[in-house]
């Protein structure tokens, strides 16, 4: 039985599942595999999308580390595709690559002004507060007011960090320099706008649920968002999820705060349905001073209609959290207008011709786009998985396929990889901080002091 070698760009939940996957399916061949990452620190979004106040969400890490620490894959960290290593250095030493590289940018909002300062998108806010080696270490939380547009988790995520006091985020494993940068935050206003109606939002019970356990900040919901039509009854009696989530925005209808009647929290969190973004408004010096928001109504079959009602919201600042987008890849295909890799289940294809493109791959969102939470990447992962066993026949024949030739090409460009025992060097140095701070971790967040502790260098 033959020993073929596949590359595998990307550390987050699809690039590990599919390793995974391949290593324990059913197979006429022999493989090993080399994980790439552009990051010193495998996990992508699970250690850099969600929020550091979801132990619960991010137990998923306990099964990734689980498929890493047989040690079966091998990982090259802090290894970035298209410079560190190319396509042409993958066919010369691998038969075939799955590209994960996930969707790290945020999906652009096309409404007038919404470039105005103060704009931001949400996956550049959630990399500061997970501490992304690559993102400025400061951000700008100077207003008082906040508008989050979007209704999914992402959007909940970043409404919830900036309402919550920093005090009640400080045993997570918060960055101190975020900390520190909510703690000085002003704000006392966060308003969340969906163009839908409450019974046909993204987000998940778990995370609405949470929203009303924060401490010292008030629910605001508004009643004229509660008049269901039929079709809004019949989603709330024929969907568990849509039965809990309406459960809990009713409990709040009852909370003092509703429609603006004035809680006791010194900090209030809005959520406004039916709410369609129209227009970012600007002061005399280019900053966001409000948000123009279209009132919409129910179609009667869950979509919604434009009414020509236009409010405005004033706030200084606002997160557009409508979506991740994936980035081109050096000499990969790409469709520019979803964001992935043009593909047929997972085979990359030609976008002239049609035809499959042999040997390179796709899983995760940079295949299907920003869908499903994390557990479904296994499944997406699988169906890759099924169609690069069924084509090893069409595989490259690389020149030089020995598991010596990557080390050695990474050490000629002087590239300063991490491998997985640098990794648990890392990850043992941060639960170390965090102990002695009697928090869960503390992150290293500058790259280079990734790379130093990785690579037991001083």
């Amino acid at each position: 039985m033959s020993k073929l070698r596949l590359a595998i760009v990307g550390a987050g939940p699809a690039g590990i599942y599919a390793a995974d996957i391949l290593l324990k399916a059913e197979r006429d061949f022999d493989v090993s595999i080399d994980l790439f990452e552009s990051l010193p620190a495998p996990y992508g979004l699970v250690r850099y999308g969600v929020a550091p106040d979801h132990p619960r969400i991010k137990g998923i890490i306990n099964a990734l580390r689980d498929v890493l620490d047989r040690g079966d894959i091998r990982i090259f960290g802090n290894v970035h595709f298209g410079t560190d290593i190319t396509l042409d250095d993958l066919k010369k030493h691998y038969n075939a690559v799955i590209f994960a590289t996930g969707g790290q940018r945020d999906a652009s909002l096309d409404i007038p002004g919404i470039d105005a300062a103060g704009s931001y998108g949400a996956a550049d806010f959630v990399s500061w507060y997970d501490g992304h080696p690559d993102v400025p270490r400061e951000w700008p939380l100077d207003a008082s007011s906040v508008a989050v547009i979007g209704n999914g988790n992402v959007a909940l995520d970043v409404a919830r960090v900036l309402a919550k006091h920093a005090d009640d985020m400080h045993v997570t494993e918060i960055p101190d320099n975020v900390y520190a940068g909510l703690k000085a935050s002003p704000i006392t206003d966060v308003h969340v706008f969906g163009r839908r109606g409450p019974t046909a939002v993204k987000f998940t019970p778990l995370e609405l649920r949470e929203l009303g356990e924060l401490n010292d900040v008030d629910m605001v919901v508004y009643d004229e968002d509660f008049d269901y039509d039929e079709a809004a009854e019949a989603a709330v009696k024929s969907n568990k999820q849509i039965m809990v989530m309406d459960r809990v925005l009713q409990s709040w209808r009852q909370r003092p705060g509703v429609n603006n009647a004035g809680g006791e929290a010194s900090r209030r969190l809005h959520l406004h349905f039916y709410a369609k973004p129209h227009e970012v408004l600007s002061d005399e010096n280019g900053r966001v001073r409000a948000l123009v928001v279209e009132r919409t109504a129910s179609d009667g079959s869950g979509g919604v209609v434009e009414t020509g009602e236009y409010r405005e919201v004033p706030v200084q600042a606002l997160y557009r959290a409508i979506g991740y987008f994936g980035s081109p890849l050096s000499e990969i295909p790409f469709d520019e207008r979803r964001g992935v890799i043009p593909n047929r289940e997972g085979q990359a294809i030609d976008p002239a011709s049609g035809e499959q493109i042999p040997g390179i791959y796709a899983t995760g969102w940079i295949k299907r786009g920003p869908i499903g939470l994390i557990g479904h990447t296994k499944s997406d992962a699988m169906e890759t998985i099924t169609h690069v066993i069924a084509d090893q026949a069409t595989w490259w024949q690389p020149e030089d396929p020995s598991e010596e030739a990557m080390p050695a090409l990474l050490a000629e460009r002087d590239v300063q990889w991490t491998d997985l025992e640098g990794w648990h060097l890392l990850d043992a140095h941060e639960i170390a901080l965090g102990q002695d701070a009697g928090r869960a971790r503390v992150k290293v967040v500058p790259r280079d002091e990734m790379v130093k502790i990785s690579r037991a260098e001083g």
